[in-house]
Formats: C-alpha cells, sequence, structure tokens
C-alpha cells in the first residue's frame, strides 16, 4: 500500500462503517469528546453489547481508537481516518467526472441529423 493511499479492503471497512446511521452519530459525538462506551451505551435505546459492536465496527475502519482509562474504555477518533473517506470520495468523484467529460466529448463527435421533413407524414 502506498503510504497515505487507502486499500481497496480499507475502503470496504470504512464506508460500511459509515453506512450505519448509529455508527455516525457515535462517530460525531466521539469528535466533540472521549466519551466512554458505558456512556456512549446510555444515549441509544440498545444494548451495551450492541454499542460495543458498533464501536468495534468504527474501530476495525479506523475511524475510532480505545483507550482504557481506568475501568472504562474511552473513546476517541482519528482525524486522518476520516480524512482518509474524503481522500476516496475525491478520487471516485474525479473518475466519474472524467467519465461524464468522456462521453461529452464522444456526444460532441456524433454528427447531428437535420429534422426528416417528411418523416411522420402520410405520403
Amino acid at each position: 500500500m502506498v503510504v497515505g493511499e487507502l486499500t481497496d479492503e480499507a475502503v470496504d471497512h470504512l464506508f460500511h462503517a459509515l453506512a450505519d446511521a448509529t455508527r455516525r452519530d457515535i462517530l460525531r459525538r466521539c469528535v466533540l469528546g472521549e466519551p466512554s462506551v458505558s456512556r456512549l451505551a446510555d444515549a441509544y435505546p440498545m444494548s451495551f453489547a450492541a454499542v460495543q459492536k458498533h464501536v468495534a465496527v468504527l474501530e476495525r475502519a479506523g475511524l475510532v481508537t480505545k483507550e482504557r482509562h481506568g475501568r472504562e474504555q474511552l473513546v476517541r477518533t482519528d482525524p486522518d481516518a476520516v480524512g482518509g473517506a474524503r481522500q476516496a470520495l475525491d478520487r471516485l468523484e474525479m473518475a466519474w467526472r472524467w467519465r461524464v467529460d468522456r462521453m461529452s466529448d464522444v456526444l460532441a463527435q456524433v454528427p447531428t441529423q437535420a429534422p426528416n421533413p417528411t418523416r411522420g407524414q402520410d405520403r
């Protein structure tokens, strides 16, 4: 892997993690501070274990890290990983813009036909 460049697998993990509204909300909460997993669990109508799983998905994607602080595990974001998501989206945008530009070039080369005045009329 090139430094700063994400592998396809890393991009898959990243977008899988961001595809869920709860995980995006957890990420937003972690940007504002370093909540513990138990504090995060208090914010959602789901079990502690379910919140732990969401945090694990974010961690596997590299979006957050957990650090033990006494009996609690604090969750913090990794700004570089969030930047990686932006880079992946930027690369996709560039590829699609290139395709659209290429289609425009091809369409510009197609000769236009003048409308046939007799077309659609009874003969």
